[in-house]
This record gives structure tokens, C-alpha cells and sequence, in this order.
């Protein structure tokens, strides 16, 4: 129970080869970009689910907003200067 109440954290990558077809990614086509932590709220009232994508230091970047309806929109935050 130690790691119990811990954060996921997923890795965060990046296809090099954007030919490839199906759903098979080789190893040597992907760049790990880091880990990112991601939480889902849900407002009952619109039903619109929040989607914050944060990355291991609990910076926020990427909010998605989904819609009931299927439509999709995205934030996201770049803090590089």
C-alpha cells in the first residue's frame, strides 16, 4: 500500500515516422518526451469532461475540453522562452 495514493504517470512520446500504417509504432520510430500525469473531472451540469494533462512537476500542459457531443477542443501551454 505504499504507492497506493501515488500519480500515474504515462509516457509521453513522439512518432519520428509519420508514413507508417496501422497500429503498429516500431521502438526506433518513437522520442520519449518525458512522463505526464493526466486527471479527468467531469461537470455534470454541461456535460463537458475536463481533461489536464500535467507533466511530472504538476505543470499544466495540455487542457482538453470533450464535449457529450463528441466535439473536442485543446489548450495547450508551452512555458519554453
Amino acid at each position: 500500500m505504499g504507492n497506493h495514493f501515488e500519480d500515474a504517470l504515462f509516457k509521453d512520446i513522439f512518432s519520428k515516422n509519420k508514413s507508417h500504417t496501422g497500429n503498429l509504432i516500431k521502438k526506433e520510430d518513437l522520442d520519449i518526451k518525458g512522463a505526464a500525469k493526466i486527471s479527468v473531472e467531469d461537470d455534470e451540469v454541461d456535460g463537458v469532461r475536463v481533461i489536464l494533462k500535467k507533466d511530472a512537476n504538476d505543470s499544466i500542459k495540455e487542457i482538453k475540453f470533450v464535449c457529450s457531443c463528441g466535439q473536442t477542443k485543446s489548450i495547450i501551454l508551452d512555458y519554453s522562452e
